[in-house]
């Protein structure tokens, strides 16, 4: 069925939520005196700093997204890769899928927050926040994952966990699979395919 397959990163292969959401509470409430609850905050899941900050109401936002990736590193401990997503990745990369990357992390982000795990090795292709003007839920990451791998369309899927990555597949012409391990429950997302647990995904390979 798919050939391609293309990755979100947090929520997605790395637990990341605890972390995101805690460091950017303490950064408001430390640098901006802005109390925030995690739950008014979740709305920056799935998106890029430059994206969420002003919506904030923060402008200096180089200053404020340094802020929270050096806050970002206090919650290092409470990121972990999901059960299940190595020996995913083992098999896909056994049966010559090709497999990727489209993420709202920045590249020194995804150096600080996930290459650590050693998961790269099966992600041959990477695009991150610096490299689209627009981000998601705009299409362009993908178009652009697109553009470089030279994947077909009709045969690539995108596995994310928010309706933010439900979006940007949508539009970008691809199917869509929801990571219902790091999925908000309580939000309606839509999908071509739901995924209860990692292996699940294999199940689109079968017949390739």
């Amino acid at each position: 069925m798919y050939n391609t397959i293309i990755f979100d990163v947090d929520g997605t292969l790395i637990n990341t939520e605890r972390a995101v959401l805690g460091s950017l509470q303490k950064m408001l409430l430390t640098d901006y005196h802005k109390p925030c609850s995690t739950e008014e905050l979740s709305f920056v899941l799935g998106i890029p700093g430059s994206s969420s900050l002003p919506q904030l109401g923060i402008q200096d936002i180089e200053r404020a997204s340094d802020l929270w990736n050096m806050y970002m590193k206090e919650y290092a401990d409470s990121i972990h890769v999901y059960e299940g997503i190595e020996e995913l990745l083992k098999i896909l990369s056994s049966r010559d899928i090709q497999l990727g990357i489209v993420t709202s992390k920045t590249r020194v982000e995804l150096r600080d927050d996930f290459e650590h795990f050693g998961l790269m090795k099966y992600l041959s292709i990477v695009v991150c926040a610096d490299d689209t003007q627009l981000h998601k839920p705009n299409p362009d990451p993908i178009i652009k994952f697109l553009e470089v791998s030279g994947a077909d369309p009709g045969k690539s899927i995108y596995i994310g966990d928010t309706i933010y990555d439900s979006q940007c597949a949508k539009d970008s012409g691809i199917s869509f699979g929801l990571a219902e391990w790091g999925a908000n429950k309580e939000v309606n997302i839509q999908a071509d395919h739901y995924f209860k647990h990692p292996i699940d995904i294999l199940e689109c390979i079968s017949n390739i």
